[in-house]
Order: structure tokens, then sequence, then C-alpha cells
């Protein structure tokens, strides 16, 4: 049996979110109501049967850290069963922070030797997908590939955002070689995005990341995509043999408000694409106490359409096209469309709330509005978001209409 090891890239901010990473990781951002970004990686490896797990945290690693805690809420507990947090750390050397995610690797290679596996797989921990790697996993074996890449389809004039490739062999197997490699070109005509999922053989892993680990010397961060795997594929010559995987499944990039915002809404409209019931996502229901609360309440009045509501949730006003996380309430007379509002957030008596993002903790004033009534449709490019714990007043509400963000 293959022994592999994951290693979950979860400390980044990512400063298009705004205001929902000004606290937390991008991994620890509430998701589909009960979820968090990090509990799909998480899922997918309890589903794969991959046994030990090492999260790699970094940017304001309290909130996640409070989420996974000793991994049990993914069965990564027991004796031959393990998941540790591994935040940056202060050692012979002087650092105290990951310089790019092959920095982040290479400070935890300990890690890697205590385990000894025969593979490494590194995987992002903030994207929305259903992925069973095994298949993945055994591609890279049957192929004794140094490295394989899980790849998804994108249309070309979105790849100047991702990692992209040519990638070659027959139409009726999985993936095959990687011909090309650029690492967010300008304009490229190649339709094949990394997903930042990597499958490396242990030794080549600790070949590349000692190797890369130098270009420290001449720049502020080393990265796997652009330090590593642009550069081995262009030296070319069948000195590695790097492949390529293709992925068809539902995959939600989730880098800005908007792609935050539809990947939320898909699960309202796309069901067939992103169904969580059907995917078997776990979390964990000790944080914030979520499975202690009481079912939802509609209270006289109500209405909800095409809508999640957890439980805990309050609801006296109209709730439509939206996803409320547990705990919030609203009140007599608001209307809701088209939003998403997160862990125990209230929304006064006769507010108006459409294409808006409430962080968790929320208040918003009687009365407010925000969004238009002109257009009760989904507008992704009209989403404006409320950060964590702040109070939506009149003054405020007059901001968010200028600015988007509060």
């Amino acid at each position: 049996m293959t022994e592999v090891l994951a290693f979950i890239l979860a400390g980044g901010r990512v400063d298009e979110l705004g205001g929902l990473t000004r606290y937390r990781p991008k991994s620890a951002v509430p998701f589909g109501g009960l979820y968090r970004i990090i509990d799909f990686p998480l899922s997918n490896l309890m589903h794969s049967g991959i046994r030990y797990v090492g999260v790699l945290s970094q940017y304001r690693s309290s909130p996640l850290i409070n989420h996974v805690l000793d991994g049990s809420s993914w069965d990564f507990y027991g004796r031959n069963r393990q998941l540790k947090l591994l935040p940056p750390f202060k050692g012979e050397k002087e650092s105290d922070w990951y310089n790019g995610t092959v920095d982040a690797v290479y400070q935890n290679l300990d890690f890697v030797r205590s385990i000894q596996p025969d593979l490494v797989l590194i995987l992002s921990g903030d994207h929305i997908y259903k992925m069973d790697y095994r298949p993945l996993i055994r591609f890279h074996v049957e192929k004794k590939a140094d490295l394989t890449i899980a790849f998804v389809r994108v249309p070309p004039e979105e790849s100047y955002r991702f990692g992209v490739a040519e990638i070659g062999g027959s139409g009726s197997e999985p993936g095959g070689p990687v011909l090309r490699y650029l690492e967010k070109p300008e304009k490229a005509d190649l339709e094949w995005a990394s997903m930042t999922i990597y499958v490396f053989s242990t030794a080549f892993l600790m070949h590349c990341v000692n190797d890369a680990i130098g270009l420290l010397r001449e720049q502020p961060t080393v990265e796997f995509g652009r330090d590593v795997i642009a550069r081995m594929v262009q030296q070319g010559g069948g000195k590695y043999r790097i492949f390529g995987y293709k992925f068809s499944g539902y995959w939600g990039y989730t880098r800005t408000i908007p792609e935050f915002w539809a990947a939320n809404m898909d699960l309202l409209y796309r069901p067939d694409r992103i169904d969580l019931e059907k995917w078997q996502v776990r979390t964990n229901l000790d944080h914030r106490g979520i499975k202690e609360r009481i079912p939802a309440v509609y209270r006289p009045g109500a209405r909800v359409v095409n809508s999640m509501i957890c439980h805990g949730c309050e609801i006296r006003g109209e709730v439509v096209n939206s996803i409320l996380s547990p705990g919030v309430v609203v009140e007599k007379g608001a209307r809701i469309f088209n939003s998403i509002i997160m862990f125990d957030s209230h929304v006064g008596r006769n507010t108006f709330l459409n294409n808006v993002i409430l962080d968790v903790d929320v208040t918003v004033a009687d009365g407010v509005v925000l969004g238009t009534e002109d257009d009760l449709s989904p507008n992704a490019g009209q989403v404006c978001v409320v950060g964590e714990g702040e109070s939506v007043t009149h003054e405020a509400a007059e901001k968010l209409r200028q600015t988007g963000i509060l």
C-alpha cells in the first residue's frame, strides 16, 4: 500500500476578499451556511483514505486552529491517523514567517521524515470542490511520475489568473505529460489551469524544495508554480517526469468577492454540480456551538424562497435566494435577496438587503437599505461586503453604497 502524506496550504489571506479575511485566513472563511472553506479539502482527504495530514497555517491562524483542532471532526485522530497544525516557527536560523509555499514545506521537512511517506500530496486549502484523490494517486504511480499536477479546464481568456499548461497524451487517458507550463501569463492559448494540487514522489519533493529554497537569497518568496514547476517544464528534455491530471468536476476558485458569492449561489441554483449532502462534507460542529443550537424558527409573517436556513436562525421577515448561517436573526419587515448572512448576525426591522455578504456577528440597524430594489436578480457585480462584528447604521450604509466594503 502506498503511504501518502498530505500538506494543506491554509495560511493565505487573499486581499481580493477584503473584509472577509480581515481577521482570518481564507481557508477559515464560512461557506454554504454551515461550513468553512478548509472543510472541503479535509473532507476529500478523509474520503480518499489519506491518514496523515499537515495543515500549514500562517496569517491570523487562531480561527483556523479553533476550527480544525486535532482533526477528529474528519476522523484524523487515532493510532494510525494524524493531523498536525504547522504554523511558522523559529529554529536554529531566524525565521518567523513562511516565505512562499516552497518555504512552508521546506520548514516542515522534519514532519515528512517522521512519516516517511512514499508520496506527498500538496493541496490548496481554499478551493471548493469534491475530489477522490485515489485515482490521481494511481495515475501518478502508473506513470512513474516525479510530479503530477491536477488541472481543470478554464476559458483561455482567464488563463492570466492561473498556472496553465498544455497536456499531451491520448484522449482516452485521464491525463498526460505536461508539455508546456506558464505561471499567470499575460496572454496564452492554454486552457488547463492548475488546481494547486500536486502529487510528489517524496525523494523528488526533497530535491525540488532543497534546490529551490536558495532563491530566497534573490527574491522574497519561493512558490511551487512559479519557481519549481515552470522552471522544470522549461528545462524539458525528459529530465523530469511531470504529468497533468484532468479534473472535470465542479471547482470553486473563490479568490474574489464575486467568485465567492457566485460559488455560494451555486448551492441554490446548480445543485446538480455542487451538492453538499452528496459530497458528504464534514465540519467541526463544536465550533461556534453549532450542534447545541435549536432548530430554525419561522415566526408568523416569515417568507422563505429558494434559500438555505441553518439551525439556530429566527426568521420574521422575507428571505429569498439567500444563505443564512446558524444563529442569524431576521426581524419583522426585513427583506433579504441574493445574500449570504454568516453566523449570529442580526438584521433589523424593515431593512432591505440585495446582493450583500454579512460576515459573522454583524448588526444591521432598523430601516437600513443595502442594494437596489430595481433589480432583484442575482448580480455578482453589485455585491457589497460587511466585515466581522460591524454595525451597519444609516451612515455606514451610505459608506457601503460608495465603496462596497465596510
